[in-house]
């Protein structure tokens, strides 16, 4: 393969790519209740913890469709499900939490829960990578 062959297929991964975590984050902000944007606009740490480790573990898990696909098509259908698996599971850790109420505490800047959430996405996202290969 040639230098410009390469070149551009880098650059279409990273486009792709960018697309599909920005995709993932809106996906993220307009399914959850709190409005992150709006909580760190007015300088909720809980919420940037929280809104930083999506996007971790989206990125995490974008990664891994990447490095492990064969072809731009192919990673774009494994990162498009990771994306899926990732926000699917964030919700399941949310039900599994019934000691506290993560929306409220994220609205009240309890940064305990704003690292929970930060490291469970992570988690989260380094799960779903593993499971990402072929």
């Amino acid at each position: 393969m040639s230098f410009t062959n390469l070149f551009i297929s880098t650059i279409s991964y990273i486009g792709v790519a960018s697309v599909m975590l920005l995709i993932g984050i809106i996906l993220f902000e307009v399914t959850t209740k709190n409005k992150e944007f709006e909580l760190i606009k007015n300088g909720n740490k809980a919420a940037v913890y929280a809104f930083g480790g999506r996007i971790l573990g989206l990125a995490i898990v974008l990664y891994s469709a990447i490095a492990n696909s064969i072809h731009l098509l192919d990673m774009v259908i494994w990162g498009s499900i990771a994306i899926i698996i990732q926000i699917v599971l964030f919700y399941i850790a949310e039900l599994m939490t019934p000691k506290f109420h993560i929306t409220k505490a994220i609205d009240d800047d309890n940064q305990a829960v704003g690292l929970f959430l930060l490291f469970l996405s992570i988690s989260i996202g380094l799960v779903i990578a593993g499971s990402l290969t072929y």
